[in-house]
């Protein structure tokens, strides 16, 4: 099998041979069809979250087909199309997997930080972990589902029914949620970097009601804002965005630090709240929401020797919608 190996931290991903992987008991092992490229997949490679398992294959929204299943894992899954999140494994004892919670493990297992990941021809997963995708679905048109989609819908939950929803950072999260709004009869207003008028327009064309920059004033008090864009300072802006009793959900897994701000922004009753990883029954729910949305994902692919490119083009903010890499 070829992966893209991150072997230091903020060193580029090298491209290496390794023997063909074989399952243990309860696992699959996974030809990659396609694997979408997450702004986490920065954080990893830069450092901003601790102690990833080195050396490591990143990706974490991986669709594939099953070849091989090792002792334990279901034999019927063997040839079928399926998909691999960034929650790749919990125990299932802690207090918190054994109240629904387990997105919050105390002893997890993420996919493409501490167990490999998809930038490369083959997967090792965790069976339970490992979602049955419809047969005839689209590898690349899928892969964004499996992060951006599931964390955007479990933001969008967390957010509420209100009908005005801000959405700070409109990338591959942004633009899969704007169709689930528009389904839902809730209007987006986007907020993007100042400089970004090619991703307002992207927004307006994904059918927000209203994009402008991160600085402007918005046009109308919101009901809840989501914040993709890792940028701490973002936070009381957004607060000062919502009416009272609004909340404002942290999308990412990193950000910057959230500066000193008074009091007032947060009192009214409204909540400031983050969103860590996601269960498996969010992808249960989820699934089932994009179809009935007819949710499409825009993307741009690139081949597996090219993972590095990908990386630097979402770093650099050149792209509208998600990158994915098809080895």
């Amino acid at each position: 099998m070829k992966s893209m190996v991150l072997d230091r931290i903020r060193t580029p991903l090298r491209l290496v041979e390794l023997p063909d992987p074989r399952p243990a008991a309860g696992q699959l092992v996974i030809r990659v069809e396609a694997c979408g490229v997450c702004r986490t997949d920065l954080h990893v490679f830069d450092g901003d979250l601790p102690n990833p398992k080195l050396p490591l294959v990143l990706g974490h929204e991986i669709v594939g087909t099953v070849e091989a299943v090792g002792e334990g894992a279901p034999e019927d899954l063997r040839g079928r199309r399926v998909g691999v999140p960034w929650l790749g494994h919990t125990c299932g004892s802690c207090p918190y997997c054994r109240s629904g919670r387990e997105n919050l493990c105390d002893d997890p297992g993420f996919t493409g930080y501490t167990l490999d990941g998809g930038f490369a021809t083959h997967v090792v997963a965790d069976a339970p972990y490992a979602f049955v995708l419809p047969d005839g679905s689209d590898p690349v048109a899928t892969a964004p589902l499996l992060c951006a989609g599931l964390i955007g819908w479990r933001s969008l939950k967390m957010a509420g029914d209100g009908k005005a929803i801000g959405l700070y950072g409109f990338g591959a999260a942004a633009h899969i949620l704007v169709q689930v709004c528009r389904w839902r009869g809730q209007e987006v207003y986007a907020f993007t970097r100042p400089d970004d008028e090619a991703g307002r327009r992207f927004a307006m064309e994904q059918g927000a009601v209203w994009a402008g920059s991160s600085t402007e004033t918005h046009p109308l008090p919101l009901d809840a804002a989501i914040l993709f864009a890792p940028a701490g300072e973002l936070v009381p802006q957004a607060l000062a965005a919502v009416r009272k009793g609004g909340t404002v959900v942290c999308g990412g897994i990193h950000m910057s630090d959230i500066p000193a701000m008074p009091y007032r922004l947060l009192w009214g009753e409204r909540r400031l709240v983050s969103v860590a990883n996601l269960t498996r029954s969010d992808a249960q729910e989820f699934f089932g929401i994009a179809k009935a949305a007819n949710v499409r994902t825009v993307t741009s692919t690139y081949p597996l020797e090219r993972a590095n490119e990908a990386l630097e083009d979402l770093r650099a903010g050149r792209l509208n919608g998600a990158a994915v890499i098809v080895p």
